[in-house]
């Protein structure tokens, strides 16, 4: 897809038929079509010691085994020292800068409590058949990146007016996506004990006619982390509704959340990617800050990208759906694997949204 096409005309590769079924009248729906959204760039760089095979196993262990043993070495130098520090009393004077025991211990219970971390991912990875380890993010940043609408996704009187920013990638130097998922019409637990145990950051995008059967699915979603953001009430076409409609939709989504789930979003997604100035003018009446849209779409068996050269670049969004078999060719833990094998081997790392807006 070129660049800035079809965002407002609806850019996303949707399964219409679930939407359909679920969500009131969709005579304003548009036909769905198969669409791009982008591809691969650089790479991070595996953490030290894991592969999935036992000699890297035992690699781990080995660089584990020395650190350990460097630690004691320092804890028994911490002991000496100290005997030093009396010798220094006796003569009267003052005992040189050493580290002392409780640090010792303190420093040799953290490298414990890394390499159990640690091991708890290899498990996991290998329970939920994942070829590699997935890269762990690097810390947040401490300045948040400036956000501006991307060329292109503009609306008139976008900065005059104060308007929510429209972006597809994240500016950031970090070699890292970001996860997104839309809807809400499959509740697999499954896939909420696949990402917890695999610790991988997501945010979810909900309207409300696709949670309102479980709202209880969403609620352990978000106690486990996941920041819970608004896709209207009833995921409708909105440039095909009146300014007040579309104010109807998001805040009496942002209502919903808040209700349910204890935060007002400041994130909106418009459904398949449609919005206009009202739009943008609804969200801002309605709280909303930003409106991130995705630079590639996953699906169980595939990716579609925006970008013509297919490829992904560091700070890009990453569009998927909750579904099932029954729209799928598989899962949404299959749609995780075929996500992280492509992000994994391209060298990147999969960070959380709200860390960087």
């Amino acid at each position: 897809m070129r660049r800035g096409s079809g965002v407002r005309g609806g850019a996303a590769v949707l399964t219409v038929a679930a939407i359909v079924s679920a969500c009131a009248d969709r005579s304003d729906l548009p036909k769905a079509r198969s669409s791009g959204t982008a591809s691969p760039v650089h790479g991070q760089q595996p953490e030290q010691g894991w592969q999935p095979d036992r000699q890297g196993q035992q690699g781990q262990r080995g660089q584990e085994g020395q650190q350990g043993r460097q630690g004691q070495g320092r804890q028994g130098q911490g002991q000496q020292g100290q005997g030093r520090q009396g010798q220094d009393g006796r003569r009267g004077q003052p005992a040189g800068p050493l580290l002392a025991a409780p640090a010792a211990h303190a420093l040799g219970a953290y490298a414990e409590r890394l390499r159990r971390a640690h091991a708890a991912r290899v498990a996991a990875a290998k329970r939920w058949g994942l070829a590699k380890l997935p890269l762990l993010p690097p810390e947040p940043p401490a300045r948040r990146p400036a956000l501006t609408t991307r060329k292109g996704f503009e609306v008139a009187g976008h900065e005059e007016m104060g308007l929510p920013p429209v972006f597809t990638t994240v500016p950031t130097a970090h070699k890292v996506v970001f996860l997104t998922i839309d809807d809400g019409a499959e509740k697999d637990p499954a896939f909420l004990r696949m990402m917890s145990e695999l610790k991988i950051p997501y945010t979810a995008f909900l309207s409300d006619c696709l949670i309102k059967e479980d709202y209880g699915y969403f609620k352990q979603m978000r106690e486990r982390g996941v920041a819970l953001n608004n896709h209207t009430l009833h995921h409708r076409y909105m440039r095909a509704l009146s300014y007040d409609a579309q104010k109807r939709e998001i805040c009496g989504m942002q209502d919903v959340i808040e209700k349910r789930y204890g935060k007002r979003p400041t994130l909106f997604r418009p459904p398949y990617g449609s919005y206009n100035r009202d739009t943008l003018r609804a969200a801002k009446t309605c709280g909303i800050k930003a409106v991130p849209l995705w630079n590639e779409e996953v699906f169980v068996d595939r990716w579609d990208y925006r970008e013509g050269d297919r490829d992904l670049r560091p700070g890009d969004i990453v569009l998927s759906h909750f579904r099932g078999k029954g729209e799928w060719k598989g899962t949404m833990p299959d749609m995780i694997r075929h996500f992280l094998k492509l992000v994994t081997d391209k060298g990147y790392a999969v960070a959380r949204l709200e860390d960087y807006l």
